[in-house]
């Protein structure tokens, strides 16, 4: 039966504060986002994180915002002029090793903040120059450079749909892989662990699918630390890169491919007219999809079964529902 497990799995997730309703914002007023609390939150142990109080502001204070250049801003108080960069830059060394240690899954990132936001934050120049949305946060920055491979967004960009679905497969496909290096895995694991992988991987980048698989079938002429490392920056590098209607459509057809021989012929152009129709954006993902899962309940395959594509986190959220 094509299923989710019974029991999903605890992610550990960074967070800045404000988005849970703490009050630690810079007015004493949080940003509590329900569409986060409410929805992965339930699969979700939050570890919450914010800079600013951190590196030991009040809650009420001076707003802060960066200066100079968007290479290399300084964070400075909007009043005073007082500048926080270097005791921000100390803090976040150290706090970003420390929540490495904690193995995140993931990170959610206030917008727009000069210590938290992940893109586009404002940069303020000398004069009445205005600002360019060119900068990132200062701990956004750290945080990102040293655990590039961490799954990590901002509250703002999670209000689109695909961009949502996009970081919460991430999210759970991140925990499998830190899953599987736990066990200390042999080669054969990571060839398993790839093959479970594949449609999932070839609904985002064929090429990396295929840079992968020379890469696990060399395995044994590479150290293992080195061969996990080398998988780990191309399997995230390839779940970034955008997951289209005409990739997944390519993948589902795939799947149709063994039902070919199963299922009658009014069947098979059923199920052939449905991937259309969610190629041409006519239906959301979870149409075509539901339909292989009723046939494939009455014709298993195995080599569908373990694949993770048709269940890539839990039903419960819906997310195909909207892409």
């Amino acid at each position: 039966m094509i299923r989710s497990a019974g029991k999903e799995p605890t992610l550990r997730v960074g967070i800045s504060s404000c988005l849970l309703g703490d009050e630690v914002r810079f007015d004493g007023g949080h940003k509590h986002d329900s569409l986060l609390t409410g929805t992965i939150g339930r699969y979700v142990r939050w570890v919450p994180v914010c800079p600013e109080v951190e590196i030991g502001l009040g809650t009420p204070r001076e707003s802060l915002r960066l200066v100079g250049s968007a290479e290399a801003p300084r964070m400075v108080a909007k009043k005073s002029g007082a500048d926080h960069t270097e005791a921000m830059r100390r803090y976040a060394e150290r706090r970003v090793l420390e929540l490495a240690e904690e193995r995140l899954h993931g990170y959610i990132l206030k917008k727009d903040s000069p210590s938290c936001g992940m893109e586009r934050v404002k940069v303020y120049g000398d004069g009445n120059v205005m600002p360019r949305k060119e900068g990132r946060g200062l701990f956004a920055a750290a945080l990102m450079e040293r655990l590039p491979t961490l799954p990590v967004e901002e509250e703002g960009r999670l209000r689109d749909a695909a961009i949502r679905e996009n970081f919460v497969e991430r999210l759970f496909a991140r925990h499998r892989w830190l899953s599987l290096v736990a066990r200390r895995p042999r080669a054969a694991d990571l060839v398993d662990f790839h093959t479970q992988h594949k449609l999932a991987l070839m609904s985002h980048s064929e090429t990396i699918y295929r840079r992968l698989g020379r890469l696990v079938a060399d395995a044994g002429k590479h150290p293992m630390s080195d061969l996990l490392d080398r998988y780990e920056a191309d399997f995230d590098a390839a779940l970034r890169v955008k997951a289209t209607p005409k990739k997944h459509s390519n993948v589902l057809q795939h799947m149709a491919g063994f039902l070919k021989k199963r299922i009658a012929a009014p069947d098979r152009s059923e199920l052939a007219a449905c991937i259309e129709d969610y190629r041409r954006g006519l239906v959301p993902l979870i149409v075509p999809i539901t339909l292989l899962k009723h046939h494939f309940r009455a014709h298993p395959a195995p080599w569908i079964e373990g694949q993770t594509y048709l269940n890539p986190y839990p039903a419960e959220l819906k997310l195909r529902n909207f892409v």
